[in-house]
C-alpha cells in the first residue's frame, strides 16, 4: 500500500470520527469544545505551514497552501464564534433613563 493511500485512509477515518464526536456532544459543552478545537487548529496551521514550506512538488505545495488557508479560516472563524457565544453569557447593563447621568 502506498503512502498516499495510508494518509488518505487516515484522513477519511478522522473525518468520520470527528463527525461522530461532534454529533454526540451536548449543547452545554460546545463552547469549551470549540475553544479546545481552536487551539488545535493553531497547531494544524503550523503543520500546514511547515508542509507547504518543505514541499518538493507542485501538487504538495498546492495542497499545503490550501491547507494553510482552510486552517486559518477555520481558526479565525472559531475564535469569532466562541467570542460571540461568550458574549451571550455576559450581563447587560440596565439602560439609564434619559436625562440622568449628565
Amino acid at each position: 500500500m502506498s503512502e498516499e493511500v495510508v494518509w488518505l485512509t487516515i484522513f477519511v477515518l478522522s473525518v468520520f470520527v470527528g463527525i461522530e464526536v461532534i454529533s454526540k456532544v451536548s449543547s452545554t459543552l460546545h463552547t469549551p469544545l470549540m475553544s479546545g478545537a481552536n487551539a488545535i487548529h493553531g497547531i494544524i496551521l503550523l503543520g500546514a505551514i511547515i508542509v507547504a514550506g518543505t514541499a518538493d512538488s507542485t501538487l504538495a505545495l498546492v495542497v499545503g497552501l490550501v491547507a494553510v488557508v482552510l486552517a486559518a479560516v477555520n481558526m479565525v472563524g472559531g475564535f469569532v464564534v466562541t467570542d460571540r457565544m461568550l458574549q451571550m453569557f455576559t450581563r447587560k447593563k440596565p439602560a439609564q433613563p434619559r436625562g440622568e447621568g449628565r
